[in-house]
């Protein structure tokens, strides 16, 4: 096992970690373990926003929706 040391740690950010840990019933080496397991294990982001936007709602399943019948394109305008 590899171990770090994390120098310049803001002190809110070391207390909130301690309540945080505190709150989970684990030590702070151990919160801290599993919020940077979490963070590295996620998924890379999507390439662009319909593909992050198409992810988020998956899980909620499609809509079909009613498309209306094509017609034959207007002549356009004569502004002549």
């Amino acid at each position: 096992m590899a171990s770090i040391t994390i120098r310049k740690l803001d002190d809110d950010v070391k207390s909130k970690l301690r309540v945080r840990a505190a709150g989970n019933g684990r030590s702070m080496e151990e919160e801290a373990r599993l919020i940077l397991a979490e963070a590295v294990g996620r998924e890379s982001e999507p390439e662009n926003l319909a593909s992050f936007i198409h992810e988020l709602f998956k899980p909620y399943g499609g809509v079909e929706l009613e498309l209306p019948p094509r017609e034959p394109m207007r002549e356009p305008p004569d502004f002549s």
